[in-house]
C-alpha cells in the first residue's frame, strides 16, 4: 500500500542518465502522490550509455534514447535539459541551475552520476585531447578522427578499451597507454590480462603498460602529426594527433561537497541502505553515492539504488545492502568475462586454471577452501561458460566433485548446469533484477516467446549479457508445458536460418540490407550478419569482399586467411586430393624463404605457410595464382580438403583411382559456402588410408564402385559416418553428393556440423535416404541445378582480389599508414620462425624479426 499523503510531495530529481531515468520509471510506476522534476544537464534525455560506442557502429543518438521530452510531458513530469544544478539550498529547499531557475523540492534525488577522470598531465588541455562519456564526447572523437592517422587512449580499463575499439574502427593506428602492469587490473588477474593483451595486440592495438605519460607536447604544423607524448620511463616518445583519456571515473559529487552534505574517503556521497545522505530529505543513487566506502560502478547496482530510494515513499520500503559486480562483455571483439572474487584476494582460496595459448583462451575458478563454493571467475577469449558459472556463484549452488569441468572442454558438448537446475531464485538479469521465478510467472501469465517475456519482464533489455540464458531459460519452460519453442535465429529476424535461406532464394535477395529492410528490423548482429553472408554465398556465389558483403564478414573471411595468435595470417593453397607437382613444391618453398614463414605438411594434406603479415598477404598470392595455385578457403565455412590415398594408381591394394576421384571432388567443390567447414576422403581400398569414414562425407572403393558415408567428423566430439549407399558408379556418387551438401546447406543451422545436422534431422539417416536417393521431396532436380550454379561460376577469391585494385586497399596492417605493426614478435625453433611465448617475452630472450 502507498502512503497516503494530503498534498502532494516534490521530488526533483537532479541527473538524467540511465539510473536517473530509471528512478523517475519506478517512481512513476508506484503511482506514489508525487510531483516529479527531473533537470538533467545534457542538452538530451537519458540515453543508453551501455550501448554508446555503437555510435560508430552507425546507431543515432534518437536510436539510443531511452525516453523522449514528448513522454516524460504526457506522463506528467516535468523535465528541464541543458541547465544543470550548480547549488542546493538545504536551508530553503530549493535547487539553483546554471540559468538562475529555483526548483523547490520535498525531496532531492542526487543522480549526477560520475566525470571522466584526467590525469594532470601538462598539456591535457589541447583541443585535440578529448575524453570518452557522452554523445557529444563521441561526436567530437569522430570529428576530430576524420583528420588523424594515429589516435592514443590514456587508460586501459573497461572503457578505454572501448575507446580504443571506436579509433581502431575509425581507421585509425592505436595506441593504449596504461599505468598499472596490466589491462583491465580490476577484474582480471594477471593471467587473464596477459591473454587480453595478446588478442587485442593481434588485432592491431599496440598495448603500452606500466607507461606513465610525462607530458604532450604540441609539434609544430610542419609535422606530420599533432601531439608528442613523452614518458617518464625510457620509453620512446609517441607522436600522435589524438588523445582520448579514459583513465577511470570520478563521481559528482560537488553539490554534495558544497552544501556539507557528507562525503566518503574516496568520494561520493555517503547513503546507508535506503540511499538516503546525511539530509533525510536528500537521496542518492548510481556512481554519485557511496555505500561502506565503495563506489558502485556499473548500471546494475544503480538500478539496485533507483529501486530501493523510489520504495522510501511507499508502504513497501526495500533496502540496499550492495550488489553483485561480475560482468560479461565484447572489447575489441575479444569475450571478456569477471565474477565475484576475480583475483582471488580472499585468504585460503583454491584456483583452476585452464590456459589455451592456441586457441587464445584464458579461464580461472578460485573456490573456496573445501572446494564446495564458487567464489569468482575470469574468462578472456570464451564466455560461453559465463551465464553457468554466474549461477553458481550468485546461487552458491554446490559445485561438482571436479570443479575444473566447468572450465575445461566438455568431451560430449553438454552444459553441466541446464536451465532446468537453477533454483527459482537465481538471478538471470542483474540489470533488471529479474530472477527465473519471474520468467517463469511471465510464461504462466501468457508470455509465449522471448520476446514476450522481456517485454513483460525487461530481463535482457539492460546490458543484454544475460540474453543467452533467458533463451535457454524460455526454451526450457515452454517445453516442459508442451508449447512450441521459438527457433528465431536473432532478435533482428524473426526466422529460422532455414527460414532466411528460402527468402533469399525466392526473392532473390541479393544483400543484408535488403534482406533486413524487407524481411527484419535494426542494424543486425554478429549472429545474423555472418549466417546471412554464408547463404548468400551459397545461392549467388558473389565475392565475400564485394562491398555489399565485405561487412558482414568475421577477420578470417574479411582477410581470407586465418588469423594467428600473434596477430599474423596463414596462407593455404588449394592442393586438391593431396597431390603436387615438384614445381609447385619449389614455388612454395621459395615463398616460404622470401617471407620467413612457418611451413607445416597438414593432416589434410596441404601445406601451410603461417605468419604472413596482412600487407604481404596480396604479394604472396600474386606469386601463388601465377603459379597455378587456388584459395584452399581455410578461413571460410566451406569445403575444406579432400583427402586420398594413392588407390590403384600405386597401391598393390587399390580397388578403385582414389587420387583421380578426390581431385575431382574437390575441385567440384571448392569454394562452396556453407554453415559449417566440409571435409572429405576419399579411400581407395576398405584399408581406409584417408580417413574417410571421419569426415562430413567419405568414399571408400570397392571392387564394383564406390561406398559413400554421411555425417562424420573428427574434432572433440568425433562421430563415425554412416554407410549411406553402396557399390555407386561415378556419375551416382556425384548425384548423390550433390544432393547431399545442397539439401545440408539449406536446412541446418548456423554453425551446425554436418554430423549434429544428421543426429538432429527428423527421421535421421533413413529419411535423408528418402530425400536424396527416393527423391521424397521432389527437390533432387533442384539441388542439382543449384550445384551446378554453384560449380559454373566458381572464381578463385583471392585471384579475383589481386585483380581488383579497391579489394587490395583492405590489406593493410594501418588504414591511414603504410606502418607494419611492430608487436609482431618471433624466435627461431627448429629453424623456423614461430610466435614468441608470454614467457619468451617477458624474460626478454628474443629480439624482434622485421
Amino acid at each position: 500500500m502507498l502512503t497516503n499523503q494530503m498534498n502532494r510531495t516534490k521530488v526533483v530529481v537532479v541527473g538524467n542518465g540511465m539510473v536517473g531515468h530509471h528512478y523517475v520509471e519506478q517512481l512513476r510506476n508506484l503511482n506514489a502522490n508525487c510531483e516529479i522534476v527531473v533537470i538533467g544537464g545534457e542538452p538530451r534525455p537519458a540515453y543508453d550509455r551501455v550501448h554508446l560506442s555503437e555510435y560508430f557502429n552507425g546507431k543515432t543518438a534518437e536510436d539510443l534514447a531511452l525516453t523522449t521530452r514528448e513522454h516524460y510531458e504526457a506522463t506528467g513530469i516535468q523535465a528541464h535539459f541543458g541547465d544543470e544544478v550548480l547549488a542546493i539550498d538545504r536551508e530553503q529547499k530549493q535547487v539553483v541551475t546554471r540559468g538562475g531557475r529555483r526548483f523547490d523540492y520535498d525531496k532531492l534525488v542526487l543522480a549526477t552520476g560520475s566525470y571522466p577522470f584526467v590525469p594532470p598531465i601538462p598539456g591535457n588541455e589541447h583541443k585535440r585531447c578529448l575524453v570518452y562519456r557522452t554523445i557529444d564526447d563521441l561526436g567530437a572523437i569522430k570529428a576530430n578522427a576524420a583528420d588523424s592517422k594515429i589516435g592514443v587512449v590514456i587508460g586501459g580499463g573497461l572503457l578505454g578499451l572501448e575507446c580504443a575499439n571506436a579509433l581502431l574502427n575509425l581507421g585509425l593506428e592505436v595506441h593504449v597507454i596504461e599505468f598499472a602492469p596490466g589491462l583491465m587490473g580490476v577484474q582480471l588477474d594477471p593471467g587473464g590480462s596477459g591473454m587480453l593483451r595478446r588478442k587485442i595486440e593481434e588485432l592491431g592495438v599496440s598495448v603500452h603498460t606500466s607507461t606513465a605519460t610525462q607530458k604532450i607536447e604540441v609539434l609544430p604544423d610542419s609535422d606530420p602529426h599533432h601531439l608528442r607524448m613523452v614518458f617518464a620511463d625510457s620509453e620512446e616518445p609517441l607522436d600522435t594527433d589524438l588523445i582520448v583519456f579514459s583513465a577511470g571515473i570520478r563521481p559528482y559529487d560537488q553539490l554534495a561537497r558544497e552544501s556539507d552534505l557528507r562525503v566518503g574517503d574516496r568520494g561520493g556521497v555517503v547513503i546507508d541502505h535506503h540511499c538516503t545522505s546525511s539530509d533525510p530529505d536528500i537521496y542518492a543513487i548510481g556512481e554519485c553515492a557511496s555505500l561502506g566506502n565503495f563506489i558502485y560502478g556499473l548500471v546494475a547496482p544503480g538500478y539496485r539504488m533507483a529501486e530501493a530510494a523510489a520504495s522510501q515513499l511507499s508502504d513497501d520500503k526495500v533496502s540496499f545492502t550492495g550488489a553483485d559486480m561480475s560482468t560479461k562483455l565484447k572489447l575489441l571483439g575479444v569475450d571478456v568475462g569477471a565474477i565475484g572474487d576475480s583475483t582471488g584476494r580472499a585468504d585460503g582460496v583454491q584456483e583452476y586454471v585452464y590456459s589455451n595459448a592456441k586457441e587464445g583462451i584464458y579461464k580461472r575458478l578460485v573456490v573456496s577452501a573445501d572446494y564446495s563454493r564458487l567464489l569468482g571467475a575470469v574468462l578472456v577469449g570464451d564466455c560461453t561458460d559465463y551465464d553457468m558459472l554466474l549461477q553458481y556463484y550468485l546461487n552458491e549452488i554446490e559445485l561438482p566433485e571436479m570443479p575444473e569441468s566447468l572450465i575445461v572442454p566438455s568431451s560430449d558438448g553438454a552444459p553441466l548446469l541446464g536451465a532446468g537446475a537453477l533454483p527459482m531464485t537465481a538471478t538471470v538479469c542483474s540489470c533488471l533484477n529479474v530472477s527465473k521465478g519471474d520468467i517463469c510467472a511471465s510464461i504462466d501469465n501468457g508470455c509465449c516467446s522471448v520476446a514476450d517475456v522481456k517485454s513483460e519482464t525487461q530481463a535482457s533489455t539492460g546490458c543484454g549479457g544475460c540474453a543467452a540464458l533467458l533463451k535457454s531459460i524460455v526454451d526450457d519452460e515452454m517445453l516442459s508445458r508442451g508449447m512450441t519453442v521459438n527457433t528465431d535465429i536473432c532478435e533482428h529476424f524473426s526466422y529460422t536460418r532455414q527460414d532466411l535461406f528460402h527468402l533469399i532464394k525466392v526473392g532473390e535477395i541479393k544483400s543484408f540490407d535488403a534482406l533486413i529492410e524487407q524481411h527484419g528490423q535494426g542494424l543486425g548482429c554478429d549472429i545474423c550478419k555472418p549466417a546471412v553472408a554464408s547463404i548468400l554465398a551459397s545461392l549467388w556465389n558473389e565475392h565475400v569482399l564485394q562491398p555489399e558483403h565485405a561487412p558482414l564478414q568475421d577477420t578470417n573471411d574479411r582477410y581470407m586467411a586465418n588469423i594467428q595468435k600473434n596477430g599474423t595470417y596463414s596462407v593455404v593453397p588449394r592442393i586438391a586430393g593431396g597431390e603436387i607437382t615438384p614445381d609447385k613444391l619449389i614455388v612454395l618453398g621459395e615463398i616460404g624463404k622470401q617471407y620467413n614463414l612457418y611451413t607445416k605438411i597438414t593432416g589434410g594434406q596441404r601445406i601451410d605457410l603461417f605468419g604472413a603479415r596482412l600487407e604481404e598477404l596480396p604479394e604472396i598470392w600474386g606469386t601463388l595464382s601465377e603459379a597455378g595455385f587456388e584459395t584452399g578457403h581455410a578461413y571460410g565455412k566451406a569445403l575444406r580438403t579432400v583427402k586420398s590415398c594413392v588407390g590403384t594408381s600405386w597401391c598393390r591394394y587399390g580397388q578403385q583411382d582414389s587420387t583421380t576421384m578426390a581431385i575431382f571432388i574437390e575441385n567440384r567443390y571448392k569454394g562452396l559456402r556453407s554453415p559449417h567447414k566440409i571435409k572429405s576422403a576419399v579411400s581407395g581400398c576398405t584399408r581406409e588410408c584417408a580417413e574417410a569414414q571421419s569426415k562430413d562425407f567419405g568414399v571408400i572403393a570397392t571392387e564394383t564402385g564406390w561406398n559413400l558415408y554421411l555425417g562424420g567428423n573428427g574434432g572433440m566430439k568425433p562421430r563415425h559416418a554412416d554407410l549411406f549407399a553402396t557399390d555407386l558408379d561415378d556419375e551416382t556418387l556425384i548425384k548423390y553428393i550433390d544432393r547431399y551438401l545442397m539439401f545440408y546447406v539449406r536446412t541446418a543451422d548456423r554453425l551446425q556440423r554436418t554430423s549434429v545436422w544428421l543426429d538432429n534431422l527428423e527421421g535421421g539417416l533413413e529419411y535423408l535416404k528418402e530425400v536424396v536417393i527416393e527423391d521424397r521431396l521432389g527437390l533432387c532436380a533442384e539441388l542439382e541445378q543449384q550445384m551446378e550454379n554453384i560449380v559454373g561460376t566458381y572464381q578463385c577469391e583471392w585471384k579475383a582480389a589481386i585483380d581488383d585494385p579497391d579489394k587490395k586497399k583492405q590489406f593493410r596492417q594501418f588504414v591511414n599508414s603504410d606502418k607494419q605493426d611492430s608487436a609482431v614478435v618471433l624466435v627461431e625453433e627448429r629453424k623456423q620462425l614461430r610466435p614468441a611465448t608470454d614467457e619468451e617475452l617477458d624474460d626478454n630472450m628474443i629480439a624482434k624479426v622485421s
